[in-house]
């Protein structure tokens, strides 16, 4: 398993190495010697959840006001377009966004830092994604930004299929910003 680092400060992906052979394949998904060797603490993960999309549905923007939350997100099925947006203030990439294609091929596992906005749209038939939180949820600290808000400038590689009531109603990218200054 290798990690990188990506174009969004303290965000990190780490790319395991899946062997195949006639049976199938085998990998890890998840290290944690490995991730405590970039500073995480694995049993500060105290959530484990998983959800089930189908093709073209946007989950998301989604964060975390308060303290934030971390997150390790992967693939276990199918292909997601997954995108995050920087919302912490004073961060070198506040308001700055990078996608990623997690996949049940590579398995890549993206850590998601405190004070991110996190969303994803489904590429495939079925998908499955797995998340490690750490911390407990409570739902008076959500935050969320319409997943096409023309500031964000999102760039979904499908047209959208399926969004929920709540992601349809969620606050536009400034009504964020007075919140969060």
């Amino acid at each position: 398993m290798r990690v990188e680092r990506t174009n969004l400060d303290g965000v990190l992906l780490f790319i395991p190495t899946p062997h195949h052979d006639d049976r199938g394949l085998f990998t890890r998904t998840f290290d944690a010697a490995l991730a405590a060797g970039y500073g995480l603490d694995p049993a500060a993960f105290i959530q484990d959840s998983q959800s089930r999309s189908r093709q073209g549905t946007i989950r998301g923007m989604h964060g975390r006001a308060g303290r934030g939350e971390a997150k390790l997100v992967r693939c276990a099925r199918g292909a997601v377009h997954d995108v995050l947006v920087d919302i912490r203030p004073g961060s070198p990439t506040f308001g700055q966004s990078q996608a990623v294609v997690l996949d049940d091929e590579t398995f890549t596992t993206l850590y998601v830092p405190a004070g991110f906005l996190h969303g994803f749209q489904a590429l495939t038939e079925q998908t499955d994604i797995c998340y490690r939180i750490d911390r407990e949820h409570d739902p008076s600290e959500d935050l969320s930004v319409r997943y096409d808000d023309p500031e964000l400038k999102i760039d979904w590689p499908l047209p959208a299929t399926a969004v929920s009531a709540r992601d349809l109603g969620a606050g536009s990218w400034a009504q964020l910003l007075d919140r969060l200054t």
